[in-house]
């Protein structure tokens, strides 16, 4: 799946910075450089003035923003979370889809960048969602696989606080709501919610 541009030009579209709000928290979707240092800038300003600040950049422009969230579950059936270190709460693994990406580039680049494990499976597209909460050009496209984390071993980073294997009906109790409800969507194979 590729990313329309929503009749803009291919430069304005690039230039837009996209962003992702979780919790009235930031969650920046660039590239490379550019995305730590915005994490950087982000993490330093006092909370109620980071989530207008960046909403008002990513909203300035009116491109489609698609997003990815990795359903990876281990040989026991126990999902792969991951706690961050700039939003509280425990979510499923996942980012921003960049210009000349599809999307299962993304999920398969953001499950390994976050984590430091590939998907031992085919990464199998559930579902779309829209995400209001973000702006009312956002998705989120939700896909699954199988991981392996045999031997692997985990080292905190500027991102990512903790990651963790948890049984689906027994989660941490600061999983964030969306969170439980895509872990309870993808148990119960009822994909009726359209909303993130």
């Amino acid at each position: 799946m590729n990313i329309g541009y929503m009749g803009q030009s291919k430069h304005s579209a690039a230039v837009a910075v996209k962003s992702k709000f979780c919790n009235n928290s930031l969650q920046i979707c660039y590239n490379g450089q550019m995305m730590r240092l915005l994490l950087k800038i982000h993490n330093r300003l006092p909370k109620p003035v980071r989530k207008g600040v960046f909403q008002a950049l990513s909203l300035s422009r009116r491109a489609m923003t698609l997003g990815v969230r990795i359903f990876a579950i281990n040989a026991q059936g126990q999902v792969l979370l991951v706690r961050h270190t700039y939003v509280s709460g425990w979510h499923l693994p996942g980012g921003c889809v960049e210009r000349g990406e599809t999307s299962q580039e993304t999920a398969k680049k953001e499950l390994f960048e976050e984590t430091g494990l590939n998907p031992t499976s085919a990464m199998i597209l559930l579902h779309i969602y829209k995400n209001p909460s973000h702006s009312r050009y956002d998705h989120v496209a939700l896909f699954k696989c199988m991981v392996e984390p045999s031997g692997h071993v985990f080292l905190p980073n500027e991102e990512i606080a903790e990651i963790g294997f948890f049984n689906p009906t027994q989660l941490p109790d600061d999983t964030t709501a969306s969170t439980r409800s895509r872990v309870l969507e993808v148990t119960k194979k009822n994909f009726e919610n359209e909303i993130w």
